[in-house]
């Protein structure tokens, strides 16, 4: 089995990061955990398969899913918008 990195979003509150943790250390296989807290998006490489990665972060209570090019583009959105930046062009005709 090759080495491979599964990127996931984790809904975390408060201290689930601990729990997170936790729950990954249970597999076999895993050799790094990276976690950011303000994109809620986790980073695991290691030998364990992403599907089993997935079932031990939910079976620990998180919500989680395999990270998408939409939470990418989600991300970037929020960070670059702020409500006083907001500009709107009308035109008629």
């Amino acid at each position: 089995m090759n080495m491979e990195t599964v990127e996931l979003k984790v809904e975390m509150v408060g201290i689930q990061e601990k729990r997170l943790r936790k729950c990954l250390s249970k597999l076999k296989g895993i050799d790094k955990v990276e976690v950011d807290g303000n994109s809620q998006k986790v980073v695991v490489t290691g030998y364990a398969h992403r599907n089993r990665i997935l079932k031990a972060i939910r079976r620990g209570g998180l919500k989680a899913d395999f990270w998408s090019a939409q939470n990418e583009l989600l991300q970037a959105y929020a960070a670059s918008a702020s409500y006083s930046s907001f500009r709107f062009n009308f035109s008629f005709f």
